[in-house]
């Protein structure tokens, strides 16, 4: 089974390349944020047509979460369990479903804008909540990962370069630790470094050449259980999906499993 996650930064603007990818890469189910588009917007017909179904949890604007799956899509559930409203709003960005007898959640982590904003408060808190309604699948005994755009670098490491980033989010002790409470539910990195890149970053900034520079971040990432982990035989990050016009800020990150 091949499972990828890729924040499209629109899937309407992104729509071709996202139908061609799907056809191209062979990817089984594909986790998807910052769809950007209400859930009457989804283009669900489109993607029926290539064998997929579609569980959505959007609403417009800025964010959104779907699963795109072509092997079955059960016991969904939409939006994050106990999660904190931001500006009296349950904002779309959770979404779970079970998969070919795998268990996966779609994520979109909330930005945090700027340490001391309330939106830093509400992403630490969201990410609490995340930690509760995932540790009972983590413990699980079936495939269970937790797959998507967590607007975090785990290390400075995960960064072109740290000095950049420092006082900035993404990568405050805060956040890392919150990601680290997270892992020890019982869930680990299952895209580790190296891979086929000395630095396999996953987003890079549309604005002063920071792709063309390898200007990034590795922000991307795939949280699974044990029995997810021992199950997967490859990942990798497909920087080609980054290149050329019309392209995501971010690049889809795939995981083969043997399941």
């Amino acid at each position: 089974m091949r499972i990828a996650t890729w924040n499209v930064n629109s899937i309407t603007a992104r729509l071709p390349r996202l139908l061609a990818w799907l056809e191209s890469s062979g990817t089984d189910v594909l986790c998807v944020q910052e769809t950007k588009c209400t859930a009457e917007q989804f283009p669900a017909d489109e993607l029926r047509e290539l064998g997929y179904e579609a569980a959505v949890n959007a609403t417009g604007r800025w964010n959104g979460v779907a699963l795109l799956s072509r092997v079955g899509l059960e016991d969904v559930v939409t939006g994050l369990p106990g999660g904190p409203d931001y500006e009296g709003v349950q904002e779309p960005r959770a979404i779970a479903a079970t998969c070919g007898g795998v268990r996966v959640w779609s994520v979109y982590v909330p930005n945090g804008r700027e340490v001391g904003h309330d939106h830093y408060s509400y992403k630490l808190l969201w990410l609490e909540a995340l930690r509760n309604a995932v540790a009972a699948d983590a413990a699980a005994e079936r495939p269970f990962a937790v797959l998507g755009d967590y607007n975090i670098a785990p290390t400075d490491e995960d960064v072109f370069d740290p000095a950049v980033f420092e006082g900035a989010t993404h990568v405050t002790p805060a956040e890392r630790a919150a990601l680290a409470a997270l892992r020890d539910t019982g869930l680990s990195d299952v895209v580790p470094r190296p891979l086929k890149y000395d630095r396999p970053y996953t987003y890079w900034d549309y604005r002063q050449l920071c792709f063309p520079k390898n200007r990034g971040m590795r922000i991307d990432l795939v949280y699974g259980n044990a029995p997810f982990a021992g199950a997967v035989k490859d990942s990798y990050v497909d920087r080609e999906e980054r290149k050329g016009k019309g392209a995501s800020d971010h690049a889809p990150v795939v995981v083969d499993l043997d399941v």
